[in-house]
């Protein structure tokens, strides 16, 4: 996608340098100004071109290089922001992430990632630790943020992840209730989870039901050892 971006833009900067003036009407991409006729407005259009290009060539030199810097949003709130999951789940997420932090640093890198799937199981080669970063990597840092952690959970709830992809396999290895059978879409993701609690229910009903017949039955016990005990010393008397 950026590099698409970045050639338009160039081929843009070729077509104005080649005419020498900007025709009227046109639409310049991603809500841009108008651009009409003149010296001055294609000078400005040109040097505005060429600062935007330069940064994002900058940029992606320094991804490339392993140089650049997580471009981290002003304010992230988790619960706001993936209202599909409950606090509780949220906070499942927050105590895995943490674990596998083990550079406390607010990113699983690419060998945290590594030992994170070594223990769940399901190692990955160096290209396929990659390429699961590659997928939610949002900001092109190489490592996962806690706000890219908790995509992985959401495209699988929406069941936006491959069969093959090993994001999907970490989701359904986790510990975190995004069952197998939920991964194929929101919808049955969410049904699966209201299925799993109200099995949960039923179980613990069981077991208080059988809890309760134990107590009943050794209440009964002790009445008629009571009963028993009285009649004895009745008829010894």
């Amino acid at each position: 996608m950026a590099s698409a971006e970045l050639a338009q833009k160039l081929q843009r900067r070729l077509q104005l340098e080649e005419s020498g003036t900007a025709a009227e009407g046109e639409e310049v991409a991603k809500g841009e100004e108008v651009v009409s006729g003149g010296e001055g407005e294609r000078s400005y259009l040109t040097a505005s071109a060429d600062a935007e290009l330069s940064a994002k060539l900058c940029r992606r030199q320094d991804i490339n290089e392993g140089a650049a810097q997580p471009r981290r949003a002003a304010v992230f709130n988790p619960y706001t922001e993936f209202k599909e999951f409950s606090r509780r789940q949220i906070k499942d997420m927050e105590r895995m992430f943490r674990l596998y932090d083990s550079g406390r640093d607010g990113y699983i890198d690419l060998m945290e990632l590594k030992l994170m799937m070594e223990k769940l199981g399901a190692p990955q080669t160096h290209l396929g630790l990659k390429n699961m970063i590659k997928e939610v990597d949002e900001d092109f840092d190489g490592k996962l943020s806690f706000r890219e952690f908790l995509l992985i959970f959401h495209k699988a709830a929406a069941g936006e992840l491959e069969e093959d992809s090993g994001l999907l396999t970490l989701a359904k290895l986790s510990e975190i209730d995004v069952s197998i059978e939920g991964v194929k879409g929101a919808k049955n993701f969410f049904e699966a989870k209201v299925q799993a609690l109200s099995s949960a229910s039923k179980f613990e009903a069981e077991i208080k039901a059988e809890q309760d017949e134990r107590k009943r039955e050794e209440e009964e016990r002790k009445h008629r050892r009571a009963a028993f005990r009285e009649l004895k010393s009745a008829f010894t008397q």
